[in-house]
C-alpha cells in the first residue's frame, strides 16, 4: 500500500489522504507501541474526505473515535498483537 497525504494537521496530529493503489480515502494518525512508532489508517468514503477537508470539528470527532478504537472495522491494515496507543 502506498499512502499519500493530501492534508496534514500538525496541531491535532492527523492526516487525510488517498491510498494510491486502491484509490481508497483515509484518515491516519500516529501511534506508539513502545517498540515502534507508526500510523494507523482508517478507510473513509469520498463524502467524508471532502467534509473533513472543510470541517475540522467533524474530522476531529471522527479521529477521536478512531483513537478510542471505536472504528476498528475501518482499519486498512490490521494491527499486530502489540498494538500501539495514539500519541
Amino acid at each position: 500500500m502506498t499512502f499519500s497525504d493530501t492534508y496534514v494537521n500538525r496541531e491535532e496530529r492527523f492526516s487525510l489522504g488517498i491510498e494510491e493503489t486502491s484509490g481508497q480515502f483515509y484518515v491516519s494518525f500516529p501511534v506508539s507501541s513502545g517498540l515502534a512508532d507508526y500510523e494507523e489508517y482508517y478507510a473513509i468514503d469520498a463524502h467524508m474526505f471532502e467534509r473533513f477537508h472543510h470541517d475540522l470539528a467533524s474530522a476531529l470527532e471522527f479521529v477521536n473515535r478512531c483513537r478510542r478504537r471505536e472504528m476498528d472495522e475501518l482499519l486498512m491494515q490490521k494491527p499486530g498483537s502489540n498494538r500501539g496507543s495514539a500519541i
